[in-house]
């Protein structure tokens, strides 16, 4: 039985999903269900070819670094369009811009036109900055994620090419705090192996280089380049010769080439992983990693380290105390006068006050603080204190001796 319709159809009822459909088909867009994100395919960043837009490229003779920039990008599909557009163009590197006419662009991507030949990837300006951190996010496995809050999210994309979803809507208001500590948690054994990042301060230079996204962002970048330029290109050959302009000029410095396949940069933990590894030897070359790394090390003040112990708090006590060794100090409890130091400790000035005190904990300093400004004999110690009797002034003037001993190389 056929039914025909007398009333015109209303089209919005039918292609206008309501808000609960739409969060629906935003949070489908965003994140992977749990059940396919497997070790074996799980993280994934994946590339799409200039191939599928354009025959040719400009290809540089030399590449200049990609530098990331945050721009407003509307919901119109003609402003989506020349923004993936653009960034299909890495190859092209600092030459994409030759590839527009300045009318077609949106006027923020114009104006990054008009500063010339620069080596320009746009990403959407978001709070989170989600499309800026990407590559980084997304060579996180599943484990690492969960483990610091951040949610399962669907392939990424390299370079930024478009997408449909408020994303900031859907992330945790801290999700670049959270980005960082999972990255640094993930990178920290490939800087400093052997020695946990809990044994180190707040402000450790590593721990905070560790966290520091910016300067990952890079480093990735030029691994994620590796990888594609090993892509087999595609087309028919293209004749080597000079690139002549609409003006007649030659555009020094560039050829066109054939454009290169795209395809999954990595795929599953242990690709990704791989790619974290490469990571880490691409800063190197664009953040001077190893030279940074040896720097520190070389100059590790007490303030860098917690309360824990590391080999690296090992080696460096060790080094120090090598270095304290020819320093002779003596303390000397007298008791109805002033402790005395060695007619030597005079050479090393304030030394026991600064360096020595950093080793002993709250109580211990108060009792070398009160020795030292002529509070001597230990029952007065412990009135001062608040002690019931001398006991624990004893005990712990025992334990300062002995932590002097070690830390001047006495025992």
């Amino acid at each position: 039985m056929t039914t025909t319709q007398t009333e015109p159809m209303d089209s919005t009822d039918e292609l206008d999903p309501s808000g609960a459909e739409l969060d629906t088909l935003h949070r489908q867009s965003l994140f992977i269900p749990e059940d396919e994100a497997t070790p074996e395919v799980y993280p994934r960043l994946t590339n799409l070819s200039a191939g599928f837009l354009f025959d040719v490229v400009v290809r540089p003779v030399e590449v200049e670094p990609v530098e990331y920039v945050c721009i407003g990008v509307d919901d119109s599909l003609e402003t989506a369009g020349v923004v993936a557009r653009w960034n299909m163009l890495w190859e092209a590197g600092q030459f994409r811009r030759r590839f527009f006419d300045r009318d077609e662009l949106p006027p923020a991507l114009a104006r990054l036109a008009d500063l010339g030949d620069v080596n320009i990837a746009v990403v959407p300006k978001t709070s989170s900055r989600y499309f800026e951190h990407s590559p980084l996010l997304h060579m996180l496995p599943r484990g690492a994620l969960e483990r610091h809050g951040l949610p399962l999210m669907r392939c990424g994309f390299w370079p930024y090419s478009t997408h449909h979803a408020p994303v900031d809507r859907y992330l945790p208001a801290d999700f670049e705090q959270r980005l960082a500590r999972a990255w640094a948690a993930q990178v920290w054994p490939h800087l400093l192996a052997g020695s946990r990042m809990s044994a180190f301060s707040k402000d450790d230079p590593i721990k905070l280089l560790a966290h520091n996204l910016g300067f990952w962002v890079p480093a990735a970048t030029s691994a994620i380049q590796d990888v594609l330029g090993s892509f087999p290109l595609i087309g028919d050959p293209v004749e080597q010769r000079p690139l002549r302009l609409v003006d007649g000029s030659e555009l020094p410095g560039a050829h066109l080439g054939r454009v290169r396949a795209g395809g999954d940069v990595w795929a599953g933990e242990e690709e990704a992983q791989q790619m974290l590894t490469a990571t880490v030897r691409r800063a190197d070359s664009t953040g001077n990693l190893r030279a940074v790394l040896d720097a520190v090390k070389s100059n590790r003040v007490h303030d860098d380290f917690s309360d824990r112990w590391s080999p690296a708090r090992e080696d460096f006590e060790r080094k120090l105390n090598h270095t304290r060794a020819k320093v002779k100090v003596s303390f000397v409890e007298l008791p109805d006068d002033t402790p005395v130091q060695g007619p030597e400790s005079e050479v090393v000035g304030n030394l026991v006050t600064n360096d020595f005190l950093a080793l002993l904990d709250e109580r211990q300093r108060r009792i070398v603080v009160l020795l030292s400004t002529g509070v001597t004999r230990q029952q007065e110690i412990a009135e001062l204190l608040g002690y019931a009797n001398h006991s624990p002034v004893s005990k712990r003037l025992a334990e300062i001796r002995s932590l002097a001993a070690t830390y001047f190389g006495l025992s």
